[in-house]
């Protein structure tokens, strides 16, 4: 259920975003998710796609900071008491959610997590029977 996620660090200026997506075009690499994170100097990029170490490696060529760290992805009808009772979920077990980000699909909301403990949260989402993707599952999405 560990999913891999692209983290690429961004000096934030023009054009940065549209070099790594440029970078990974010209591969016809296909984006499933995208989030930015940024602050006034820099923006960490996260990104999955169906083959993170390709798309790590066609990035380092090009010079950019890039690592791959491991996220989960729970999918639940797209209404916000759904978001809510997989973040309670795990607050209620003291599970820490570095960060989170979603995206619609058709009825449902893809929603991905970083959390303090992956394999916990894991566990717990499943004992309360929510919706685990693997990888493959959302690389099909």
């Amino acid at each position: 259920m560990i999913i891999p996620q692209l983290s690429v660090f961004l000096e934030n200026k023009s054009g940065r975003l549209t070099e790594v997506l440029e970078v990974l075009g010209k591969e016809n690499i296909r984006i499933t998710a995208l989030s930015i994170a940024d602050t006034s100097e820099f923006g960490i990029l996260r990104l999955i796609v169906p083959d993170p170490e390709m798309a790590k490696a066609l990035l380092k060529e090009q010079h950019f900071t890039v690592n791959i760290s491991e996220v989960i992805s729970v999918s639940a009808p797209n209404a916000a008491k759904y978001y809510a009772k997989v973040l309670k979920i795990l607050s209620d077990l003291d599970i820490s959610v570095e960060y989170t980000y979603a995206f619609s699909h058709g009825s449902k909301s893809i929603i991905i997590l970083r959390c303090s403990n992956n394999e916990q949260a894991i566990n717990a989402l499943k004992e309360h029977e929510m919706e685990l993707l693997n990888a493959s599952e959302l690389y099909k999405i």
